[in-house]
């Protein structure tokens, strides 16, 4: 599972599909609808939110939007809670320097395989935007991390 803290406009059309199919998991896990991945690190932030549920939706949110903006079409249904004042303005979520860039050099080592081209655009713009959800910290690594 990977939740990326990276703005979803960075990700090509595979990473975008697989980051909403795999947010959506996450919500289920955090809503206590299934009893696969429970244990997965990459959840830890979204427990240690004070809304758990208000932060999943704030993310899936993020990531529909990015998806209707290149046309395609993701159910909103699936969110747990609709996008309103309360959703949108939930308190974010602290996401160091490290992690991001970690994150960042993990997708443009993703690309290189499988969006050469994409990546290309990547590197052109320079330094990676975090998920709205998400305000950037100076930091290491996030210890709940798996990735090397």
């Amino acid at each position: 599972m990977r939740i990326w803290s990276l703005d979803p406009a960075l990700l090509d059309r595979q990473g975008l599909v697989a980051c909403w199919r795999e947010a959506l998991l996450a919500q289920a896990v955090l809503l206590g609808r299934t009893r696969g991945y429970v244990a997965h690190p990459q959840l830890d932030r979204f427990r240690e939110h004070p809304q758990p549920a208000t932060a999943i939706s704030a993310y899936l949110h993020g990531v529909r939007e990015e998806a209707t903006r290149r046309g395609y079409q993701f159910d909103e249904l699936r969110i747990s809670q609709q996008l309103d004042q309360h959703v949108h303005d939930t308190t974010r979520i602290l996401v160091t320097a490290g992690q991001l860039d970690l994150e960042w050099q993990h997708l443009l080592h993703k690309l290189a395989v499988r969006s050469p081209t994409h990546r290309a655009r990547l590197v052109a713009t320079g330094s990676p935007a975090p998920h709205r959800l998400f305000v950037v910290v100076p930091g290491d690594v996030a210890s709940w991390e798996r990735a090397s």
